[in-house]
């Protein structure tokens, strides 16, 4: 049955859809020798894909995983780095990182901590990274200073970034320290460094930034231990569950159908 070939390749745990466009957008991908173009239909039964030279097969496709991880300071939310940093897929074992086509659901940036969701379900992350998408995520971000709280109420009903302004977000003071305060930050979008350019905007600058969850799936599981920075786990049944509940509303298109969403929108990023 024809498919894009963008949405078999993240099918098949290759990549993930967004990661599968680019793959052709910069010409490692063929189709029957010919180079393939975004968009464009296969038949996974007659056609013979291959990726870097590479052959394809459906028999291939790995099972689906699903992690969540703690991503630590200076480990970049990728898959491969050409600077040669440490990745998401350092912090995992050799079964996971090969043939199995893992990647990030969205991204924290390098100095940035906390849950990072993990899968190779093309669907799950092309759903989840839709900027129609409002799974609200939960981050304990250290700031410079004491902002007031006429000034937390004005971050609370959005502040304008690039022209656009941000969604009501959740802000809240958790503790006044000596020069600095520990804010709690629910956002239920995700521009890229939201938090980090709005902080440098009104004037207190971040100086750690933690996710501490995504939804309902969080770093801390009540009766058992803090998931450590550079540690993993597999999801609970209940937070699949919300996962598979969220993305029923976001209709599975790729990105030759929706020409209006810049890549801006759809690479979500925050720290």
């Amino acid at each position: 049955m024809e498919a894009r070939l963008q949405k078999i390749l993240a099918q098949w745990g290759i990549a993930s859809r967004r990661e599968a466009e680019e793959m052709i957008r910069r010409s490692r991908v063929r189709i029957n020798g010919v180079l393939a173009h975004l968009g464009q239909k296969v038949d996974p039964e007659t056609d013979k894909i291959t990726v870097d030279g590479k052959l394809v097969v459906t028999k291939q496709r790995p099972a689906l995983i699903y992690l969540l991880l703690n991503k630590p300071a200076g480990v970049v939310s990728t898959c491969y780095d050409p600077q040669g940093r440490t990745t998401i897929l350092d912090l995992l074992p050799k079964d996971f990182r090969e043939g199995t086509g893992i990647h990030p659901v969205g991204r924290l940036d390098t100095d940035s901590t906390g849950a990072l969701i993990l899968t190779n379900d093309g669907d799950l992350t092309f759903a989840l990274t839709h900027p129609s998408h409002s799974v609200p995520k939960t981050y304990r971000v250290l700031v410079k200073g004491h902002p007031p709280e006429e000034l937390l109420q004005m971050w609370r009903q959005g502040v304008v970034l690039d022209g656009r302004r941000t969604r009501p977000a959740r802000v809240r003071l958790i503790e006044s320290l000596t020069t600095q305060s520990s804010l709690e930050i629910v956002l239920q979008e995700g521009r890229n460094r939201q938090i980090r350019r709005i902080a440098e905007q009104l004037g207190y600058p971040v100086i750690k930034l933690h996710r501490t969850a995504i939804g309902p799936i969080q770093l801390q599981i009540p009766k058992q231990p803090y998931l450590k920075e550079g540690k993993y786990r597999s999801l609970k049944d209940d937070e699949m569950r919300f996962l598979q509940q969220q993305i029923k509303h976001i209709p599975i298109k790729d990105s030759a159908e929706l020409r209006s969403v810049t890549t801006h929108e759809m690479v979500k990023q925050e720290g």
